[in-house]
């Protein structure tokens, strides 16, 4: 590990347990159902989740925070340059300040490639210049980079069940589609709770070729209209949602089983944010679809069995 140079003045490195502390704290405040999820992993391996997440934040906090809002595309690319630069030079072992000392000892338990990482970072500089999306096609690419690198990212934290890798025989399974597919799954979540939100910075993320489909205008969307046209519209959006979710399934019976049942509660928890904007009556313009706390804690038996099962 290599520390770099600190400016004269800067606060020194916290420890490694300080730091993993701090991450802790900002997923536990910004991604509740995702947080509930990690408590159930052994602690090695939830610290190294926090790390990622913390580390995906920042990343999307250089084009989606209030500040970045009021910076120019082009220092808004230069941002991204010098994050991708910083990624760079911590996967070569260097090290700033503590969200970086606990992305080295991630990196470190958890050996993973610096690919993802520089694919969400390309996700960043996608919003850079594209607020709409003409077809399903460009919206996935769209979510790989921006979610389904994090299932890459973390499918070595998660790791497999020893049974299908004790035996010399063992062909170790690929859970990269399943990994990548969850985190399309979220993604599509995402956008469908938030197309509300998003319009007020300008972005439409329903592909548009969906819209002329279901005979649902641009300008009505802007204006929060909902008719039956809107709600078709939003039953196939969910309905695809759900069909990722289903393609992530498969992979999570291979995981270790210290990792089967905090996926399987995850999963779960976040599809059901779809079963709420049902429930809205598909208004995601004036109310937020989430699942209440005493929903999620409802669900985790019934992750358990089905991650026992699996």
């Amino acid at each position: 590990m290599v520390l770099a140079d600190r400016a004269i003045g800067r606060l020194p490195l916290p420890t490694l347990a300080e730091a993993f502390e701090a991450c802790r704290r900002e997923t536990a405040e910004w991604a509740k159902t995702f947080y509930l999820g990690t408590l159930l992993m052994p602690p090695a391996k939830r610290r190294a989740i926090w790390a990622i997440y913390v580390w995906c934040r920042r990343t999307d906090e250089l084009m989606d925070s209030p500040e970045a809002q009021q910076r120019s595309t082009a220092e808004l690319a230069a941002r991204l340059d010098a994050w991708e630069q910083r990624t760079r030079a911590l996967f070569h072992g260097e090290v700033r300040d503590g969200l970086d000392l606990v992305m080295r000892d991630t990196i470190e338990r958890f050996p993973q490639p610096l690919q993802p990482y520089l694919d969400m970072i390309e996700g960043m500089r996608m919003d850079l210049t594209t607020t709409r999306y003409a077809s399903f096609e460009q919206l996935r690419l769209y979510c790989y980079r921006v979610a389904g690198t994090v299932g890459l990212m973390t499918q070595e934290v998660m790791g497999l069940d020893s049974a299908y890798t004790s035996a010399p025989w063992s062909d170790p399974p690929d859970t990269s589609e399943a990994a990548v597919a969850l985190g399309i799954a979220n993604q599509l979540t995402n956008i469908l709770r938030d197309v509300g939100e998003d319009r007020g910075r300008g972005r439409i993320y329903l592909p548009q070729d969906e819209l002329q489909r279901f005979g649902y205008s641009e300008e009505q969307l802007l204006a929060g209209v909902i008719n039956d046209q809107w709600r078709a519209l939003m039953r196939f959006q969910l309905q695809r949602a759900r069909e990722w979710f289903t393609r992530s399934e498969m992979g999570v019976r291979w995981l270790a089983p210290d990792a089967r049942w905090p996926v399987w509660a995850s999963l779960r928890l976040y599809r059901g944010i779809l079963d709420v904007i049902e429930r809205h009556d598909y208004d995601v313009f004036n109310r937020r679809a989430y699942v209440p706390r005493r929903g999620k804690l409802l669900d985790l038996p019934f992750s358990f069995l089905i991650a026992q099962a699996r």
